[in-house]
């Protein structure tokens, strides 16, 4: 019988990152196709949400599906939404199973693609030694420490494999310091120049926010800021997804508990321990863009056009 991976996406109010997220999952639909029917679907914002893409696998004939969160570190989206939502379809089907993998995290192919990005930036640059160089690696941020240090570790292992002469972590928001922030600090260190690297799929409004910070500062300053390219499709991101499939059918994708404020008591996080699961997209499930291949729907029938009218 032939299996189903489900596409964790998250969701973005920017169609050019709705557009991005579905030709990674058209690579990787032609990628796993000999024994994989691939789905998608998104956390919030977009169509088709994790229920739609599930239930249309299941019309197929699906009953084995793993889950691979499209999602670097993991916060509260992959600690507790996705499961949430994962759990609660699963109980619809007595004969279906979901399998979550896990996130991608601290790893060895998100490292050399970090690597690959800031080179490619460099070539593009007249020659500045790397020890008059600063490093700046944007996270997303999130209210969970534990996926907070991921970034900070990976920021830490570029900075001592490459040898900037100063390498620090920034956030797009949540925590701190955000990017604006993180660069008014920088430039008080006097680097010739700054590269930062954004850790993040695709083009959205977060990823729009720090190239706009990062191209202020460059106009602002004496000093050199750039960016690099996002991570994309690259291959290494394939190579990543390709570990944590095989982990999820193995039964090893775990989850790093030793730091989690969920599991352990964490110093200024202490109210979390033990916290009921529970999702925090319900009020903005799906309510961008009408998917265009629900299950058991007729697309040309006057509810969908009269929704298509109206942009619903």
């Amino acid at each position: 019988m032939k299996q189903g991976i489900l596409l964790c996406g998250h969701g973005t109010r920017r169609e050019a990152g709705v557009k991005s997220f579905k030709r990674l999952v058209s690579i990787l639909k032609e990628r796993y196709q000999d024994a994989y029917e691939v789905d998608y679907g998104f956390l919030e914002f977009n169509h088709p949400t994790y229920e739609a893409a599930v239930e249309r696998m299941y019309a197929n004939g699906i009953r084995k599906i793993y889950a691979l969160p499209v999602i670097l570190f993991a916060g509260s989206h992959a600690k507790n939404d996705i499961p949430y939502e994962l759990n609660t379809l699963q109980t619809y089907h007595d004969d279906l199973t979901i399998s979550m993998g896990k996130h991608i995290g601290v790893s060895s192919f998100l490292l050399d693609l970090s690597v690959k990005r800031i080179e490619e930036t460099e070539k593009n640059l007249p020659k500045v030694d790397r020890k008059d160089t600063c490093l700046v690696v944007v996270g997303r941020g999130t209210t969970d420490p534990d996926a907070n240090s991921d970034v900070a570790k990976l920021t830490r292992m570029l900075w001592d494999g490459m040898g900037f002469g100063f390498a620090t972590t920034a956030y797009s928001g949540t925590a701190y310091p955000k990017i604006d922030e993180g660069l008014q600090l920088v430039e008080k260190l006097g680097f010739k120049r700054t590269i930062v690297i954004p850790f993040f799929f695709f083009t959205g409004v977060l990823l729009e926010r720090i190239y706009n910070h990062v191209s202020e500062m460059n106009a602002n300053s004496d000093l050199e800021y750039v960016y690099t390219d996002p991570f994309g499709a690259d291959e290494l991101i394939l190579q990543a997804f390709d570990e944590r499939l095989h982990e999820a059918q193995n039964g090893i994708a775990n989850m790093n508990c030793q730091l989690c404020k969920y599991r352990k008591q964490v110093i200024g996080f202490e109210e979390y321990q033990g916290k009921e699961q529970m999702g925090h997209h319900l009020n903005v499930k799906g309510i961008l863009f009408e998917e265009d291949e629900k299950p058991n729907e007729n697309q040309n029938g006057l509810g969908n056009k009269i929704k298509k009218m109206l942009g619903i």
